[in-house]
């Protein structure tokens, strides 16, 4: 299928959208989300049958954000961005409003699951902050975006996997504040991995510049000297300090697969596993992120699937 941004003259804002069947708007997030991301897609597999429909629907709302955020036009991203938002409000305020698969799809999600419109309002906030927002000084406010943009993902999932939020339940305040930790360690891992393309492709910086010392104007400098020790030696121990703040929220891991709904649990020692995997390997390969990328290999990929098969 198509990449979502290529989608825009049939589903965009100026399109006639002819209104699909609750089958034909489930065939449509089923298949964006099987050309999706291969850890996405992996990852779908290790979560109960039942409801990876739902899981695909709440992917293909995040994967057609993140491309109006990302990669619209950056004149014609806000706007773009004030569309899917209305587009949701109208979903979560009348049914018959969804039109869009993906808002046909997602009302489905949210009707079987009691799913709140509050988590998703929030996930449009970080891509809104995005377009605004292109520098962090501070580790708090890192923190902030992360509540917007990594931990309502997991929130979403807690309800998927049948636990109320916690102003409903206050059992689950817990189980959200582990979760939340997960999410946003795995948020951070991910801008310590993608310093450099996020400083190339869309000049932002997610370094918090009081606490690590350095500026995009310094990393655009270094970026330039990938041999020299002056560049490489303060940047590798500024990454290390801040990927060593945030290698402890992985740690929350364990008591929330403890209580969480055992059909979920493999899923979600994946997700904070492959969270800390990267975190080791950008750590063990010397934090090296302003010139190239560590990833894992597939027989690390495929150690953690094993893994996560017997849990």
């Amino acid at each position: 299928m198509r990449p979502p941004i290529e989608q825009l003259a049939d589903l965009g804002p100026n399109a006639d959208i002819s209104a699909l069947s609750a089958s034909g708007a489930q065939k449509y997030v089923d298949a964006l989300t099987a050309g999706s991301d291969e850890n996405f897609h992996v990852l779908s597999r290790f979560v109960p049958e039942a409801v990876r429909p739902d899981f695909a629907a709440v992917y293909a709302f995040c994967r057609w954000s993140d491309d109006l955020a990302d990669e619209a036009p950056r004149d014609q991203a806000p706007e773009l961005l004030r569309w899917w938002r209305r587009e949701l409000e109208a979903c979560f305020a009348d049914p018959s409003e969804a039109r869009h698969p993906v808002f046909a799809a997602l009302r489905q999600t949210a009707d079987r699951h009691r799913l709140p419109i509050d988590p998703f309002s929030h996930l449009l906030d970080a891509f809104d902050q995005d377009q605004r927002v292109a520098r962090y000084e501070t580790w708090d406010q890192l923190l902030g975006y992360c509540q917007r943009s990594a931990d309502p993902v997991g929130r979403i999932v807690l309800m998927l996997a049948g636990h109320r939020p916690s102003s409903e339940d206050p059992a689950s305040a817990e189980l959200e504040e582990w979760s939340d930790s997960i999410c946003t360690g795995l948020q951070l891992v991910n801008f310590w991995q993608d310093v450099r393309r996020d400083l190339v492709e869309r000049d932002r910086v997610y370094f918090p510049s009081e606490e690590a010392g350095i500026d995009a104007e310094t990393l655009r400098d270094w970026m330039a000297r990938p041999k020299d020790p002056e560049a490489r030696v303060p940047y590798i121990r500024a990454l290390r300090a801040l990927l060593h703040k945030t290698m402890p929220m992985f740690d929350a891991a364990e008591p929330l697969i403890a209580r969480i709904n055992p059909d979920f649990r493999r899923a979600v020692w994946l997700f904070a596993a492959g969270g800390r995997a990267i975190g080791t390997k950008i750590d063990r390969s010397g934090c090296p992120t302003l010139w190239r990328r560590p990833k894992l290999t597939k027989l690390e990929k495929g150690s953690l699937l094993l893994r996560a098969s017997m849990k």
